[in-house]
């Protein structure tokens, strides 16, 4: 690897349907690490979308575009009728998007059986179109980028398709490293991405597979980008940007078993889910605020074992009141255990 991808390079937390949402997004951003977020993709169908719904699915359009934290969310659309996108991309941006993001990734059943998200990398003309449309329909100094997968049941076309969408106007282009048949399993074809880099003229952010810094060093090596896009890697362990990004300056690190050491603790991330319960109190439905919890902690045990731990305790437990107990019991014995180890240290 050369000097200049030593240095530098944007981080971006990926979008991530029903799980890396504006609650998920709000904590990891206060965390740090992260130049910028992409939103879970807004459903375009036949209509222009009132304003509520834009809003619903990025409250960051009432803060600035910016989460709490400051960092700025690019909404991502997802359809299939360049008409309408563009129509629906003019109606984001007048709401206060930074930018405007589109979806060629998607692999979900009922996405591509409509003719969005990943399926439509089978036809490069109406990915033409879409971005050609999006871009006249936004005003010039509001970026539209793109995220796309290498393919849907291979990846034969994928250079093709990146070209389609740089050579219609988009400023840069998130590639998954894999295939809509790949779905998640690993792993990532990076060295694809170095492919396509070679054809195409924008910039790329790698994206795929990418859950220590080994592998954003790795991923970054053999793709060539110096930009790279996170997504359940910094789920798991919410330190991660700030790891990868020490990394990239090359910032020492401290290693515990020659893996590098969590950049947040479980102190930092217990207070962390206290506030991501609070979040998640005011945005979701009663009946499903215990599994957003859990469904965290399910990623989280991968990386700490306390949250193996808490896991265990809740993991039967539905009613929000009962979790709300335990949050505060555990937390009033995390504080206790915390004021006898400083005082032990003192």
């Amino acid at each position: 690897m050369d000097a200049a991808t030593q240095t530098g390079g944007r981080i971006l937390l990926a979008p991530m349907e029903g799980l890396l949402d504006f609650v998920l997004r709000d904590i990891l951003t206060r965390v740090g690490g992260v130049d910028r977020c992409v939103s879970e993709f807004i459903r375009i169908t036949e209509r222009l979308m009132p304003a509520r719904t834009f809003i619903r699915i990025m409250p960051e359009l009432l803060n600035g575009g910016c989460t709490f934290a400051g960092v700025p969310v690019r909404g991502q659309l997802l359809g299939s009728d360049p008409v309408c996108l563009a129509e629906n991309a003019a109606r984001l941006a007048e709401l206060g998007s930074p930018g405007i993001d589109l979806n060629f990734g998607c692999p979900a059943k009922v996405v591509n059986r409509h003719g969005g998200g990943a399926m439509l990398l089978e036809t490069p003309e109406l990915v033409s179109q879409i971005v050609s449309a999006v871009r006249r329909s936004v005003p010039p100094h509001i970026p539209v980028s793109a995220k796309m997968r290498l393919g849907f049941n291979d990846d034969t076309r994928a250079e093709e398709c990146a070209q389609a969408i740089a050579d219609a106007g988009a400023a840069e282009l998130v590639v998954h490293a894999r295939t809509k048949a790949h779905g998640y399993r690993p792993p990532a074809y990076w060295e694809r991405i170095a492919d396509i880099r070679a054809v195409v003229n924008i910039p790329l952010i790698a994206n795929g597979e990418i859950w220590t810094v080994a592998d954003a060093l790795r991923c970054r090596e053999i793709s060539g980008c110096d930009d790279i896009m996170l997504g359940r890697g910094m789920v798991v362990d919410p330190g991660l940007a700030w790891a990868v990004r020490a990394a990239f300056t090359s910032v020492r690190h401290e290693l515990v078993d020659g893996v590098v050491a969590p950049q947040v603790t479980w102190r930092t991330l217990r207070l962390l889910l206290n506030d991501f319960w609070a979040l998640v109190a005011t945005r979701v439905e009663k009946k499903h605020r215990a599994g957003r919890l859990k469904q965290w902690l399910n990623f989280l045990r991968r990386r700490y074992p306390e949250a193996e731990t808490a896991y265990a305790a809740l993991r039967t437990i539905n009613d929000p009141a009962q979790i709300d107990a335990w949050l505060r019991n555990d937390g009033a014995a995390h504080r206790v255990e915390i004021s006898e180890l400083e005082a032990a240290i003192a």
